[in-house]
């Protein structure tokens, strides 16, 4: 009677760790997935960059610092990029390209370049695409974590070796409250 007690737990808990296992499988499948169709519009965005950078460098002479972190970031090849790396260039990418937006201001023949008015446009609607690939992304990472996280599937998730994957975060900046002077 003892023995088919034991047998039963036994049965019991290999179900749950094999529907657990599965789970986790699908859970960081979906984080692939999210981040894939994040990685379309990123790679977009890091191809259009040096038409950006070389409007801005014909008008912008003396804007050589920012222009020279943009270069510098995109010297690595994107697709040998891991994930967390692309993540980490991209929120750095985001920044300078702000303060690129900022320096048309201060250069109207640069803002009224129908080079630039495309590509800034261009640059606007990948930003958009970003955001809303951002949020699914960040959304499945979320569902993905609370299982790698929470117990009892963190015994499972540890045993099989997943780990918590990162969220695609805003940087400081974006975190900041725009200032708008009346």
């Amino acid at each position: 009677m003892t023995l088919f007690i034991i047998i039963g737990l036994l049965v019991v808990i290999l179900i749950y760790v094999l529907i657990t296992y599965n789970g986790l499988i699908k859970s960081n499948n979906l984080v692939k997935e999210a981040f894939s169709t994040m990685d379309v519009y990123l790679k977009k965005r890091w191809d259009l960059i040096p038409n950006l950078v070389e409007v801005v460098k014909a008008y912008a002479k003396h804007e050589k610092e920012t222009i020279e972190k943009i270069t510098t970031l995109r010297k690595n090849t994107y697709e040998s990029m891991s994930i967390d790396k692309k993540i980490n260039v991209n929120e750095e990418l985001t920044q300078d390209l702000s303060k690129i937006m900022i320096i048309s201001e201060n250069y109207p023949d640069l803002k009224s370049s129908q080079n630039f008015i495309e590509l800034s446009h261009e640059l606007t609607e990948i930003e958009d695409e970003i955001a809303n690939s951002r949020k699914y992304y960040n959304g499945t990472v979320r569902i993905f974590n609370n299982k790698v996280q929470m117990f009892p599937s963190n015994l499972v998730a540890r045993i099989f070796g997943f780990h918590c994957a990162n969220m695609f975060e805003a940087n400081t900046d974006e975190k900041n409250n725009v200032k708008v002077d009346v």
